[in-house]
């Protein structure tokens, strides 16, 4: 005969421990549930290091360009062409590259020289093959009409694409 203790385990031949399974079984189960915790925490921590890496390529690469497609130089003007359609896909590339020997003369004959600075960017949309971004960029502009120069503020919407691990401008529209 097995006593009984008030607690419900019983001692004797059949040796039943009810709160220590019941323990046993609670550890698990949390020990399980921290894990599956965990693991979701950084599955969703690596997600939004993912995108803030994704977008800062985006604003990095935009930035450049506009700097690129602002800073032109007509001492240079083969040099910075070509760094203009080093980030540049698509139309718009087909479209400046179709342009240059013309804009080449213009620019050399006119001796302009436009040094780009750029002052904020933003993303309006991304996903993981296109962004579309809004710059704001100064320029000062010198040429043979302004020797001394003048200021100009452009507002730039450039549309990128993710391409060969790049992200290049797809198309730049000047806006309001």
């Amino acid at each position: 005969m097995a006593a009984r203790w008030p607690d419900g385990m019983r001692l004797g031949l059949g040796l039943r421990l009810r709160r220590p399974r019941l323990l046993t079984a609670g550890l698990i189960a949390a020990t399980v549930l921290t894990t599956a915790l965990s693991i979701w925490l950084a599955l969703g921590l690596h997600g939004q290091r993912e995108a803030e890496g994704r977008r800062q390529d985006i604003l990095a690469a935009a930035r450049q360009s506009a700097l690129n497609f602002t800073s032109l130089d007509y001492r240079h003007y083969d040099r910075d062409s070509a760094n203009v359609l080093s980030s540049a896909t698509g139309d718009f590339k087909k479209q400046f590259a179709a342009q240059t020997k013309q804009l080449t003369e213009l620019v050399a004959q006119n001796k302009s020289v436009s040094e780009g600075q750029v002052l904020e960017a933003g993303i309006v949309r991304y996903d993981a093959t296109s962004a579309r971004v809004l710059v704001v960029a100064d320029s000062k502009v010198t040429n043979t009409a302004v020797p001394k120069g003048e200021a100009r503020t452009y507002r730039l919407q450039l549309d990128l694409v993710h391409r060969d691990g790049r992200w290049l401008t797809s198309d730049v529209e000047f806006v309001g």
